[in-house]
């Protein structure tokens, strides 16, 4: 068996699930509840393991979170004094 992953326009989902209906004993209709809770969920996740991968190979440095306060701050004092009129 294979998965598909189809999205319907909610006026079609009627007619769908009746033409569906005929060959119930070949498809499986089943509802993601990673998708019921966030529709971008597969597309979060692809990017976290990308991060990951990112992180763990050296591509990318993941800051502490007192290297990252002292960056934000540093980075605000320098807007502040740039835009400061």
């Amino acid at each position: 068996m294979q998965t598909l992953t189809i999205n319907i326009q909610d006026s079609f989902m009627q007619d769908f699930l009746s033409i569906v209906d005929h060959y119930h004993g070949k498809i499986q209709i089943q509802k993601d509840k990673n998708l019921e809770n966030d529709p971008y969920f597969y597309e979060r996740k692809k990017q976290l393991q990308q991060d990951i991968d990112d992180i763990d190979s050296g591509k990318v440095e993941m800051l502490s979170q007192e290297q990252y306060d002292k960056e934000m701050h540093s980075f605000f004092t320098e807007l502040k004094s740039k835009y400061a009129n």
